[in-house]
């Protein structure tokens, strides 16, 4: 199953081929590499792109400016709004196709009558976060092992004015905060992961995903609420299948409804689709 997000005006995928991808950010153009994009395109607007972002053969890159652009601006995804700034690893703050996560967390949490937990770890800058408590989740805990996302997230907490929502951050491995809140006793009604190919924690714990992340999702069921409302993992490793993750689930839940598939983002162009990562995901229907 593929899932698309359908739903921006602020941003879009004009075209994307020869491994590289053009994009609008709000009134913005940026061409950044996407190794996805294999097939051949040709097209006079590539060279309208207001900044390129360039791999370095020695491993990084760096944008090459063909005018001057803000170093940080703001998008809307319907009543959210982020910081956008080009950073020097090629990213934005902002992964546009996880829309569509967005608004099925939304949907679920906002039609609950019950007060709803949510974890969210490898949190990045907070949409996902920004997203659940915006739909009035009564508690959201975010779990990153870099300070510097952990502040451009609260950023994002105060763009939406949620600071006066119950928004936890932390800045720790997951395994081991997870592991602390099975101490606790704690548990979440709502888990979602965004978990690396490979990554160090705070203190330069070591992450890879293949190895770890059938004792972090066991871990993550043991802090998971009696009568959940969702797990939600997303992947953008190269290699690492739906179908491999949707084995993972449907082995780690006994009787639960599993979906999953891949997330793109349609290209304005030629009307294909840019595949951007597979997402797994439980829900208790």
């Amino acid at each position: 199953m593929t899932k698309l997000a359908l739903n921006w005006n602020d941003y879009e995928c004009i075209d994307a081929g020869n491994k590289e991808k053009l994009e609008r950010w709000n009134d913005v153009i940026l061409q950044r590499p996407d190794p996805q994009a294999v097939w051949d395109t040709d097209y006079h607007a590539w060279d309208k792109a207001d900044a390129i972002y360039h791999r370095s053969n020695k491993g990084g890159g760096f944008w090459e400016y063909n005018k001057k652009i803000p170093e940080f601006w703001t998008i809307n995804y319907k009543d959210l709004k982020f910081k956008v700034s080009p950073t020097g690893f090629k990213h934005t703050g902002i992964f546009p196709e996880q829309a569509v996560n967005w608004d099925w967390m939304m949907d679920l949490i906002s039609k609950e009558n019950r007060e709803i937990r949510i974890l969210n770890l490898f949190g990045y800058t907070g949409c996902a976060s920004m997203a659940c408590s915006m739909a009035n989740a009564k508690e959201v805990v975010h779990v990153d092992a870099s300070k510097g996302m952990i502040n451009w997230a609260k950023e994002n907490m105060e763009l939406n004015n949620l600071g006066n929502k119950t928004i936890r951050f932390i800045c720790d491995d997951v395994i081991k905060f997870v592991l602390r809140e099975k101490r606790r006793g704690k548990t979440y009604h709502g888990i979602l992961m965004d978990p690396p190919s490979y990554g160090r924690g705070p203190n330069n714990e070591m992450w890879k995903l293949e190895t770890q992340i059938n004792e972090l999702i066991r871990s993550c069921i043991d802090i998971l609420d009696d009568d959940p409302l969702f797990f939600l993992v997303n992947s953008y490793t190269t290699g690492f299948s739906s179908i491999v993750l949707s084995n993972i689930l449907n082995l780690s839940f006994k009787n639960k409804n599993i979906e999953s598939g891949e997330i793109g983002l349609p290209i304005t162009k030629n009307k294909l689709i840019l595949p951007c990562g597979i997402y797994g995901k439980m829900t208790n229907d």
